[in-house]
């Protein structure tokens, strides 16, 4: 099996470098514009291989999508980061130029292919590689969900001094700061955690989640690799092993949750078919007000997208 990875910036890098070592496939492309760049960080993972024991051979190429070819998953994280000065609208502009393109180029190299998005703003440029794919939506989805429940699940372990491994929940809507938390669906091996931490507590948890990005932005004056690159390739691994994983997704919905026609984070179940069933939880009152609140504002930045004119598009 074969995966793509285009954009060998530090997500997109990460992203492939788990993938080799995890050996989820027998060929992983790392594609990028910047000559030179996707080559040599693909020769460095590679080497790493006689060292970490693996066989998944690493291949970087310079915007050749024929070496794309055939790609049982593509995983799209190009795209430029919000500048001084650039304007929101700016930012989807351009990046919606980039995920357009790149959509484009992987399409007519593997029509058969599974698209997961992770360049931002994310819930929008999903929708516009799905717009431009023209693929069933259960092959174009994002990911910020696994993301954003991996944050809350290490400041949830950090808190009650336990392993993150016994931490399972699930979080919606979409992703930055009106993602929905939901400490009734989140467990300690089983156990409520509203059983083992207070409110505040679990309050300060929820609302340093729905920042968590802007966290280490203000840490490292960038954005974060390491988790976002695992996320991703965690995806590509519920696919190719056909694992049938329960994961937060970026996913269209028709209807799901009483919304339509918006990508939005909510629960699914991951396998070779892509998305093989959204899962529909029941929400109380207050859990559905936050995620109506979000899609809305979600539904701002895809209204930005398509009221674009036709060439920006």
């Amino acid at each position: 099996m074969k995966v793509t990875v285009v954009g060998a910036g530090n997500v997109g890098a990460t992203c492939a470098n788990v993938i080799a070592h995890r050996e989820l496939v027998n060929e992983v492309i790392l594609l990028d514009i910047k000559e030179g760049t996707a080559e040599g960080k693909s020769l460095d993972i590679w080497q790493t291989a006689p060292i970490d024991m693996y066989d998944t051979r690493v291949k970087g190429v310079t915007n050749d999508y024929a070496a794309t070819a055939n790609s049982d998953v593509v995983v799209i994280t190009s795209g430029l980061p919000r500048k001084p000065g650039m304007s929101r609208d700016d930012l989807i502009a351009t990046n919606a130029g980039i995920v357009r393109s790149v959509t484009e180029s992987i399409v007519k190299h593997s029509p058969n292919t599974i698209i997961i998005v992770v360049s931002n703003p994310l819930d929008v440029m999903t929708y516009c590689a799905y717009l431009t794919s023209g693929f069933d939506s259960n092959r174009v989805f994002g990911m910020a969900g696994i993301l954003d429940t991996a944050r809350y699940r290490a400041f949830l372990a950090e808190a009650l001094n336990c392993s993150p491994k016994d931490i399972q929940a699930v979080l919606m809507g979409g992703h930055g700061d009106t993602m929905v938390p939901l400490p009734r669906y989140t467990t300690v091996s089983g156990i409520p955690v509203t059983e083992l931490i207070d409110t505040p507590r679990l309050d300060a948890i929820v609302d340093r989640t729905k920042k968590g990005g802007g966290e280490l932005v203000n840490l490292m004056g960038t954005s974060a690799w390491y988790a976002p690159g695992a996320a991703a390739a965690q995806m590509v691994e519920a696919i190719v092993r056909d694992q049938k994983r329960i994961f937060p997704v970026c996913a269209w919905l028709n209807g799901q949750y009483g919304l339509d026609k918006i990508y939005l984070g909510v629960p699914v179940k991951l396998g070779k078919k892509g998305i093989e069933e959204i899962i529909e939880l029941k929400l109380n009152a207050d859990e559905m007000a936050l995620l109506n609140g979000s899609a809305a504002s979600v539904k701002e930045v895809m209204a930005v997208l398509d009221n674009m004119p036709e060439a920006a598009k």
